[in-house]
């Protein structure tokens, strides 16, 4: 079982800058590919971006302004966001699945494990 705890959420100006990092527990952390999600209120869960157990292989919903990335050896994946607009305001959750080495997916049903998520907030 992985344990996920997101941290750097906060306010911010639009066109402003966050970064969002998640901690994850247990020594399996490198097993599992990893992805960032939002929730707006009154919105669905949405897909943000994703990265492969190999560190290498991303997907996003916006490669223009976020960028993920992982550190296996401190079981870390990092969120970050530039030029925030105000449709960016959501709850941000990490979440960790069981995928193929390379693979990397925006499908939610494919992570087995998810964090309590972090607010962001951008004012405009």
């Amino acid at each position: 079982q992985v344990q996920l705890v997101e941290s750097g959420g906060g306010l911010v100006q639009a066109g402003g800058s966050l970064r969002l990092s998640c901690a994850a527990s247990g020594r399996t952390f490198s097993t599992y590919a990893m992805g960032w999600f939002r929730q707006a209120p009154g919105k669905d869960r949405e897909f943000v971006a994703a990265i492969a157990r190999n560190g290498i292989n991303t997907y996003y919903a916006d490669s223009n302004r976020f960028t993920i990335s992982r550190d296996n050896a401190k079981n870390t994946v990092d969120l970050q966001m530039n030029s925030l607009k105000p449709e960016d305001t959501a709850v941000y959750y990490c979440a960790a699945g069981r995928q193929d080495y390379g693979l990397v997916t925006s499908t939610s049903y494919a992570y087995d494990y998810w964090g309590r998520g972090t607010q962001v907030t951008v004012s405009s």
